[in-house]
């Protein structure tokens, strides 16, 4: 691969070992799943690429993105090949330019980055963005998370699509499971203790990521979103870019 943010196969075989470490710990909700490790990469925002050079199955991407079982739900394992690997979670240099704690959503790059604590690395995730995704911008507070939320489409969207009444405010919303479209996790975003109706959320759609989609906020791979959930801090300070 030409790209020099991945691993060549030399450097991936040096830390196959840190993997294989890793054992079964990496299906449990409980542990934190291994990361690609740290490299330096230039705060910039790419055209997103219409085609790209796809990632051999390695046993380090096994562990990140395989099945896993929580709270319940078993989480299918995402096929990873078919995402093109700067999406992958990884842990880069900080280039943001944000301090540690604050989460920084790139909408056009389809990057967030997780600023960890020293300031000196970043966790990346590969995002999708719907239209709501662009709706918002600036600085706000992840005032609330919650694991395995409800689904409550608004009603300009049930308007739109009549078929999802049945899950409306009204109605309860959807319950919490692999189908729904808000995934294993949510983050709610609040500005001035006030609800944006801006959201980070999980997904069963891993091949939305890195794409501009129809609709939601900022969408992860259910396995990205729960490792994003156990390391944000409370009430992180949120900076999204258009």
């Amino acid at each position: 691969m030409n790209d020099p943010h991945f691993l060549s196969r030399r450097r991936f075989l040096s830390f196959a070992g840190v993997a294989a470490a890793s054992t079964l710990a990496g299906c449990a909700s409980s542990s934190t799943p291994p990361v690609m490790p740290v490299r330096t990469v230039a705060f910039t925002r790419p055209e997103i690429p219409g085609s790209v050079e796809y990632t051999p199955r390695s046993a380090e991407l096994d562990l990140i993105y395989g099945e896993m079982e929580d709270s319940g739900f078993i989480i299918p394992a995402v096929p990873y090949q078919k995402i093109p690997p700067q999406f992958y979670r990884q842990r880069v240099s900080n280039t943001t330019g944000q301090p540690a704690g604050t989460v920084v959503v790139d909408t056009r790059a389809r990057f967030l980055y997780l600023v960890e604590s020293g300031g000196a690395t970043a966790m990346r995730y590969g995002v999708g963005i719907g239209r709501e995704g662009f709706a918002w911008q600036g600085e706000g507070v992840i005032w609330w998370r919650q694991k395995w939320p409800r689904w409550k489409p608004p009603n300009e969207m049930v308007a739109r699509k009549p078929e999802l009444a049945k899950y409306s405010i009204e109605n309860g919303g959807m319950d919490p499971g692999l189908t729904n479209p808000l995934g294993a996790r949510a983050l709610y975003i609040f500005q001035n203790r006030q609800d944006t109706l801006y959201r980070l959320h999980g997904s069963p759609e891993w091949n939305s990521i890195g794409k501009a989609v129809s609709s939601g906020c900022v969408r992860l791979i259910n396995q990205d979103v729960i490792d994003l959930y156990d390391r944000v801090p409370e009430k992180a300070r949120i900076v999204v870019w258009q």
